[in-house]
């Protein structure tokens, strides 16, 4: 009886140890298949997929003939220099006073006071700066373009204060923008008047294997004064060029397994079907974004997410289309010196409270 007893206690406790294991896979990959947090709220425009057959814009054919007179042709992606670092921030955070670096450009509303900025934080490098903050549990932003610390305090040119489940758009008519000014002089950080994260590739959803917005992208063929939502303004300087807020479609029929791709960058080629990407800002280059992540051991895009030497810049941009422009607005900053002017002063150190 006792060596009976022995064997069912020896069974009871393999088929304990069984069904840990099988929960324990099991909640591993429940964990796996959780999807990673996304900007803005579900029906955002940057959250909604482009329907199955859509209007293309009658002047997609010559836009496209445009982006092929650049360089590179292709579009490349900015991953590591000029592009957005986001750092996530929470009550226990440290909170900083965000001063204007320019008389000139100026912060939005409700942004400059008690803005929470980690010690690790830091913009990027390049002349653009931009830095992002977000509160995942107060389901708060804060954007900064040209964010500098110096001597233990912050300093931006721009700055916007929002909602992460918000629509992700700005109301023009909070701004009031003239003919000739640049909308960074009003707050946002990007040219199209857009937040800066909206449509930022992130490392958690790429390397997750599902990218579920639209993404961000600029290119030097940004029409001269017309935009279209959900930007707010323009900086585009090329006469008959693409519309900032215009969305570029990838054939959604193309075979993406006709490229080399490494499973992040078809996850970001799958996205560029599904829900395409939006020109945000003027670039010297055909370009989309992925997030920066500068200071944040340990991450990495190497061997993932190429820039300008393969993956995504290897899908030639005639399988491309720019669905149809609607609604339009014929205004903007034309890319004027004045912003140019400002701008250089501020990269000498020059704003309110800096010595020369």
């Amino acid at each position: 009886m006792k060596t009976k007893a022995v064997l069912v206690s020896c069974a009871m406790l393999a088929f304990s140890v069984l069904a840990f294991g099988q929960a324990a896979k099991s909640a591993q990959s429940n964990a796996k298949a959780a999807p990673a947090k996304r900007f803005f709220s579900a029906d955002s425009f940057w959250n909604r997929p482009i329907p199955a057959d859509p209007q293309i814009d009658p002047r997609s054919a010559r836009w496209i003939e445009l982006l092929k007179q650049d360089k590179e042709r292709n579009f490349g992606v900015n991953a590591t220099r000029y592009t957005i670092p986001v750092y996530e921030v929470d009550e226990q955070t440290p909170t900083y006073t965000v001063y204007p670096n320019s008389e000139f450009f100026k912060h939005g509303p409700g942004f400059g006071k008690d803005i929470p900025i980690p010690d690790d934080a830091v913009s990027d490098a390049q002349s653009d700066a931009h830095l992002a903050l977000v509160d995942w549990k107060r389901m708060l932003a804060w954007d900064m373009w040209y964010a500098k610390k110096r001597d233990g305090k912050w300093y931006s040119n721009t700055g916007m204060k929002y909602r992460l489940d918000g629509p992700g758009v700005f109301n023009r008519a909070d701004f009031h923008m003239k003919t000739g000014e640049s909308v960074h002089q009003y707050g946002p950080g990007r040219a199209a008047g857009v937040p800066i994260i909206a449509g930022l590739i992130m490392y958690d959803e790429a390397t997750s294997g599902a990218i579920e917005h639209k993404i961000a992208a600029a290119t030097s063929f940004v029409g001269l004064r017309e935009f279209c939502f959900p930007a707010i303004w323009t900086d585009g300087p090329y006469k008959g060029g693409i519309p900032e807020g215009a969305i570029i479609q990838l054939d959604p029929k193309l075979d993406l397994d006709k490229f080399d791709l490494t499973p992040v960058e078809k996850a970001v080629a799958r996205a560029l079907q599904k829900y395409g990407m939006v020109l945000v800002d003027y670039a010297g280059g055909n370009v989309i974004y992925a997030e920066g992540l500068y200071g944040k051991k340990g991450l990495s895009w190497d061997g993932k997410l190429r820039e300008w030497s393969g993956g995504i810049i290897r899908i030639p941009v005639e399988n491309y289309r720019v669905l149809k422009v609607k609604n339009s607005v014929m205004d903007g900053d034309g890319h004027h010196g004045k912003l140019e002017e400002e701008f250089k002063k501020c990269e000498a150190g020059c704003g309110p409270g800096l010595k020369k």
